[in-house]
């Protein structure tokens, strides 16, 4: 978005100068000349998304990421959807994005009106941790389905502190820690282990936010 402002910003200084050039062609050309000035701006994330894969220049500056949360490849299909929905999150609204915000705030993903559109969400790359390579086997299989899209609520911090505390529990066969690690991530993802153990939960939890943030 800061990378479009710019843009923008510096585009009306380019159209004040050429306002004296086009003064004297008919109001189609002008069209055309602004139109294709303003193309770049209004295709810049469409078009980075689909060739970075699922990244703008701001996001790999962020380090966050779109990403599909059904646990298949975002396409052309999808980047296009958050794209069109743009135009209601923020290009409607003089580029103050307010209906974005306001769906991030309410929806269960924390996701933008074309996100909650295209089945998408935005997760955090930052600072990520080792993955046991057994589970990281498992889950680039093809035939790998996640169960609890709903992981990508947590941080790569939650993730590690999970790991670990299962790890250590598991080892001590320590159930009650078990038992509150498994209660304060149906907390966070908003889950439920139903009829599945604490072991096979978190097992589950662990892979499905593994399948979301590998080879990121």
């Amino acid at each position: 978005l800061i990378i479009i402002i710019a843009f923008i910003y510096v585009l009306n200084i380019i159209i004040a100068a050429l306002h004296l050039i086009t003064y004297d062609m008919n109001q189609w050309s002008k069209m055309a000349i602004y139109g294709l000035l303003f193309l770049p701006a209004l295709i810049y994330t469409l078009v980075s998304e689909i060739f970075f894969n699922g990244q703008t220049l701001g996001k790999k500056v962020m380090k966050i990421k779109v990403i599909k949360i059904d646990g298949y490849a975002a396409s052309f299909g999808d980047y296009f959807a958050r794209w069109i929905f743009r135009i209601v999150d923020i290009w409607l609204m003089g580029l103050t994005p307010i209906v974005g915000i306001i769906s991030i705030i309410v929806s269960k993903n924390n996701q933008r009106m074309g996100d909650m559109a295209s089945g998408t969400a935005v997760i955090s790359l930052k600072d990520r941790h080792q993955i046991n390579h057994r589970i990281l086997e498992e889950t680039q299989k093809d035939t790998y389905k996640p169960t609890y899209p709903n992981v990508i609520q947590l941080s790569d911090n939650d993730m590690r502190i999970i790991q670990d505390t299962f790890k250590t529990a598991l080892k001590s066969k320590d159930h009650k820690t078990l038992d509150k690690l498994r209660i304060k991530i149906e907390e966070i993802t908003k889950t439920d282990k139903g009829e599945l153990s604490n072991t096979t939960f978190i097992k589950l939890i662990i892979k499905d936010y593994v399948h979301f943030t590998q080879n990121m």
